[in-house]
């Protein structure tokens, strides 16, 4: 049965599915504006009662002749104000001020969701994070020694625990060529540091992560890029570049690459192995997500130890707080005047933090997290297949970051700033190039604090946006 009011501000459907029809124009502002205006106008004269159940973003952009993510942008707004919740499995509805002032009986909410900081799914099985909560307690009974200055590299059962860590990827190295940096940034720096100079040529992937284009140009080093495919970098490419530049390393994110996805291959690295012993120069491997893969192709450390600095950070499979990140140098030689830069650079990886990885790595807590993470970016892959159109992205069934190459006539920005007046991050593809145009792309990453429902709002949202024109993103009256 349906109500009509005079001042013509709404028409909705008691009860049932929910038939809310805001009349926009009477606002005066931009429809995302308008719509939460319409609420909030709604709810306070009483035409909306808690509980009252709202139609889809879907439903009511098609009633209102709308784009999806303009109706999504006005639902965020209403959020924000306060005004209407999501239930999980159940849809949107308005909220009852007396229960929102109740945290613990409210029902969980869909909010803003930042698909920009590439972060592992937390962890949030209760059995699990007691397990790690009761970690920390049990720190606290060494405190005095963790709060005291520590030798550079870890202690032995610190390296003990790193060698074990190591060896699940396949990498059997003597303790002499460990060293236990604070994060892979640190690492990256010392390599870079001690194995060139300024004004030396370091080759990279053409999309590469950002943090060596950073620590790149703070060391006056120049960046030269090299063709990839779905696989990867070129290795013909990378010849080409020895014989024209002569660099002193490559640097490669070969598994699960940040932002691409892309897995080089166990052939493919071979062949870079070839180039790279012939031309002498140094690869350094930063496996970031070595862990998360089942079943990945060997390490360059494993395959040509001897020209390979590999760095296995823990910020992408246990979490980003650790800041810790384990180094195995070429060499026990190359590893002391290694060791003696990052020493003068960060005095030494935070105690606490190292030994909450070594009794986490020992006692079988970290193998439970690396779990969890590959189960739970699983799930959320799923959703995104279940989501986005196929042509659209490249991923790896078990990473938690995506990248999206974007249909004809969507720009980087114009899709990035789409997403931002739907409440959500994205991160266009300009700080991944090493040179040249960036291509129209962007990674999301769904990890991090993001719930599965989070996760299937957002995408959803930007699933719309990939089948629409940008034309129709328009947000103004």
């Amino acid at each position: 049965m349906k109500a009509s009011h005079r001042e013509g501000r709404a028409v909705f459907q008691a009860g049932g599915l929910g038939g809310w029809t805001p009349d926009l124009k009477r606002w005066g502002k931009p429809h995302y504006l308008a719509i939460a205006d319409a609420l909030e106008d709604d709810i306070r004269t009483g035409r909306l009662t808690p509980g009252t159940r709202l139609p889809t973003q879907r439903a009511l952009a098609e009633t209102l002749g709308l784009n999806f993510t303009t109706v999504s942008r006005g639902y965020v707004e209403a959020h924000k104000r306060g005004l209407i919740e999501g239930r999980v499995g159940q849809g949107t509805y308005v909220v009852d001020p007396a229960q929102a002032a109740r945290p613990s009986s409210a029902a969980p909410r869909i909010g803003p969701v930042d698909f920009t900081m590439n972060l592992p799914p937390e962890p949030d099985a209760p059995a699990l994070r007691a397990r790690m909560q009761a970690s920390f307690a049990e720190l606290s009974g060494d405190l005095g020694n963790l709060l005291r200055y520590q030798g550079f590299g870890g202690t032995d059962e610190d390296k003990q625990a790193a060698l074990r860590w190591l060896k699940a990827r396949g990498i059997v190295a003597a303790q002499e060529r460990l060293l236990i940096c604070p994060g892979t940034h640190s690492a990256l720096f010392g390599v870079l540091g001690q194995i060139a100079r300024p004004g030396d040529t370091i080759c990279a992937e053409r999309i590469t992560y950002p943090g060596i284009r950073a620590l790149a140009a703070h060391l006056g080093l120049r960046l030269v890029d090299l063709p990839m495919d779905r696989h990867g970098v070129d290795p013909d490419a990378f010849a080409a570049a020895c014989t024209k530049v002569a660099p002193k390393a490559i640097y490669l994110n070969p598994l699960l690459q940040n932002p691409t996805t892309a897995t080089l291959p166990r052939a493919r690295r071979e062949a870079i192995i070839a180039v790279a012993r012939r031309y002498a120069v140094t690869i350094l491997e930063d496996d970031a997500y070595a862990h998360i893969c089942p079943a990945p192709p060997p390490s360059f450390a494993e395959l040509a130890p001897e020209i390979t600095y590999y760095v296995a950070g823990l910020a992408k499979c246990l979490g980003a707080g650790l800041r810790l990140a384990f180094l195995v140098a070429p060499s026990a030689r190359s590893a002391l005047p290694l060791g003696g830069a990052l020493r003068a650079a960060t005095v030494m990886a935070s105690p606490i933090s190292t030994a909450l990885a070594t009794r986490w790595i020992l006692d079988g807590t970290a193998e439970a997290i690396v779990d969890f993470v590959r189960e739970e970016s699983s799930a959320r892959q799923r959703i995104a297949g279940s989501l986005l159109p196929a042509a659209s992205y490249t991923a790896d069934p078990h990473g938690f970051h995506v990248w999206i190459t974007l249909p004809e006539g969507w720009t980087r920005s114009a899709f990035a700033s789409q997403g931002r007046a739907a409440g959500l991050g994205v991160v266009g593809s300009d700080p991944f190039c090493v040179a040249g145009t960036p291509p129209e792309a962007v990674r999301l990453c769904l990890g991090g604090p993001s719930t599965r429902q989070q996760i299937t709002h957002g995408l959803e949202v930007l699933a719309h946006a990939l089948e629409g024109s940008p034309a129709l993103a328009s947000t103004y009256i």
